[in-house]
């Protein structure tokens, strides 16, 4: 009974914490026991246990116990059984290591992050065909690849994608991908029992590298100075090198120059923000999916699509709120209807309202382009004028309930045909020209904050 809460927690917490949090620390828990009210979990390793009791552990002991296991706390314990492999850590994937006893695994590989798996639309075309140029293997075109953009578009998506493709193509291929967490580490481990010989030997002897949230290493002095070691001697040895960021190598602070340069030196790629049609194709997948792990379970017309609306910002969220919908909907053996939703996603529901307002963007683009308000809702046309207001006007579209007139009357009483031209001519730019795709970003970003 308890393995089977432990499932049903696991569902709960891949859709609560985000693919890579959960692929990191909760995947490589197996759960082993319940005796006088503590629940004991395998883990690969030391490090990961204490990670997961001091960072996760709450979530765990409440979610098992509103599920009704009666835990009054949690145990981590590494098995005292030799040669055997957590199964959390997938055997194509096992890095070369330091020490066999003191083996801190790469991160585990999600297998439903796959190529086949991922729904391209034009907000993340391009990153992902420069992914699948990557995983084909062969000679290094770029190097690094540098994928980057907000929580929840798509990176670590990416990153297993290539993973799994390039271990499929060419099993004999070492391929270490890991979190810059990790690599910090491994780093401070090998410093401290004074076996950085060994680190440098594993970490220059792969021929792929792959490094997820690579923002992290930011102000840490001796990690990026190793860094950028391991960096210049896998580039110097046509090793293939791919990263992921939560923004671009030039808005990282604290991250020094030498490591931005050669960042910035190979492909640099953003996923930008979901439009509705690519959230909309995201659900549809998934709900294939579950359908297909939930039988009989209904799901009635227009779910999809009111959630494709109504949470925009980020598809991990998007997509945990649907894990959440059919996990709710099977425990209480009711069809997904609308009703159902609203009732169980009203958190998620109520955190993703739209809250922004036509005057919050009119100001915010004002001081991103350094012009006067009143010049960008008034009557010049100026180009200096036109674009930021073109731009405000297809934020207000995005980004509030206003209607195409309603959003005229707030930029100087213009007709409703102008605000759809404006909206229409910045989203033609948007896929061609990097800068105004930057631009919407940042502004994106800061309203919503």
């Amino acid at each position: 009974m308890t393995n089977e809460i432990w499932g049903g927690v696991r569902e709960i917490l891949r859709g609560t914490l985000g693919a890579n949090s959960y692929s990191n620390w909760i995947e490589p828990l197996e759960f082993a026991k319940l005796a006088d009210g503590v629940a004991v979990f395998h883990v690969p390793t030391n490090f990961i246990g204490n990670y997961v009791a001091q960072n996760f552990g709450d979530q765990i002991l409440y979610q098992m116990n509103r599920a009704g296991a009666g835990i009054q706390r949690l145990s981590f314990a590494v098995p005292a059984v030799n040669g055997v492999r957590s199964p959390g850590l997938p055997r194509a994937m096992a890095p070369t290591t330091m020490a066999e006893a003191d083996e801190i695994p790469s991160s585990p590989l999600d297998s439903r992050f796959t190529f086949d798996s991922f729904v391209v639309g034009k907000p993340n075309e391009l990153a992902h065909a420069a992914a699948r140029r990557v995983a084909e293997g062969g000679p290094v075109t770029f190097n690094p690849l540098f994928l980057y953009g907000g929580v929840g578009l798509g990176k670590t998506h990416l990153m297993h994608a290539i993973a799994h493709e390039l271990q499929r193509r060419q099993p004999d291929l070492s391929v270490l991908y890991l979190s810059a967490e990790q690599f910090m580490y491994r780093f401070i481990t090998a410093l401290r029992e004074r076996k950085m010989i060994d680190f440098k030997q594993m970490f220059r002897s792969v021929d792929v590298l792959m490094v997820d949230d690579v923002q992290f290493i930011a102000g840490k002095d001796s990690t990026q100075e190793e860094f950028f070691h391991t960096f210049n001697a896998l580039v110097d040895g046509q090793k293939q090198i791919i990263i992921s960021a939560d923004r671009a190598p030039g808005e990282i602070k604290d991250l020094e120059d030498r490591i931005r340069s050669r960042l910035q030196c190979g492909l640099v790629v953003d996923l930008h923000p979901t439009d509705y049609e690519l959230r909309l194709g995201i659900l549809q997948t998934k709900a294939e999916f579950y359908k297909a792990q939930y039988p009989g379970l209904a799901i009635s017309d227009g779910v999809l699509e009111f959630l494709a609306h109504r949470i925009s910002t980020n598809v991990r969220v998007l997509e945990g709120a649907l894990t959440r919908l059919f996990a709710f909907a099977s425990l209480v053996g009711r069809e997904i209807t609308l009703e159902l939703t609203q009732d169980c996603l009203a958190d998620i529901l109520k955190a993703s309202d739209r809250k922004v307002t036509v005057e919050e963007i009119q100001r915010k683009v004002s001081e991103h382009y350094n012009i006067r308000l009143s010049d960008m809702i008034g009557p010049k046309r100026v180009r200096t004028y036109a674009r930021p207001r073109q731009v405000a006007m297809y934020l207000a579209k995005q980004l509030t309930s206003r209607s195409l007139p309603e959003i005229g009357r707030r930029f100087g009483g213009r007709d409703h045909t102008t605000v759809m031209h404006g909206v229409k001519r910045i989203e033609e730019l948007r896929n061609k020209d990097s800068q105004i795709a930057d631009d919407l970003e940042l502004l994106r970003r800061s309203l919503e904050a």
